[in-house]
């Protein structure tokens, strides 16, 4: 019997780099959820801002399906990393996170988010709207063709 190759590396500083940019830049996420009433998983696009401390922050509204799901089961997962114009899009970095969502203090970052998307003036202080804050309890890198690793809250944010 063949021993099976272990396709992740070992994480270094490069990937650390490589991740956080990834995350810093990030202007919109994919996010992956579970519909409660069928248990299957849904996916939607939603903004995406850095808070202060780097962790992934979003404006949602209650009315969406996403955050009825994530009210029911706040286990999630963003996936940030867009291909450019050229190339085989499966060879640009892209960064997934297994997260909570957390109601995050929307009057205290409201600054702060909208100096990211200012046109969110608009609809920020709707009483639908929270801000949502994402604890990333692990993430998975993968940096190009053969670059990938398994990184830490501490990887991404320290």
């Amino acid at each position: 019997m063949t021993d099976k190759i272990n396709p992740i590396r070992e994480t270094d500083d490069k990937a650390r780099a490589l991740a956080r940019r990834l995350l810093a830049d990030a202007s919109f996420a994919a996010l992956g959820v579970i519909e409660p009433e069928t248990g299957t998983p849904m996916v939607s696009r939603i903004a995406l801002v850095a808070a202060p401390d780097a962790a992934p922050l979003s404006l949602i509204s209650d009315l969406s399906l996403h955050s009825a799901c994530l009210g029911a089961n706040p286990a999630c997962s963003l996936l940030v990393g867009e291909p450019e114009a050229k190339g085989d899009p499966l060879t640009h970095p892209r960064l997934t996170l297994q997260a909570r969502a957390t109601q995050a203090d929307k009057a205290a970052l409201k600054a702060h988010y909208l100096a990211a998307y200012p046109k969110a003036k608009l609809y920020y202080d709707f009483g639908d709207f929270r801000l949502i804050r994402f604890e990333v309890s692990h993430a998975f890198l993968n940096g190009g063709f053969g670059k990938a690793f398994q990184l830490s809250p501490s990887d991404l944010f320290e």
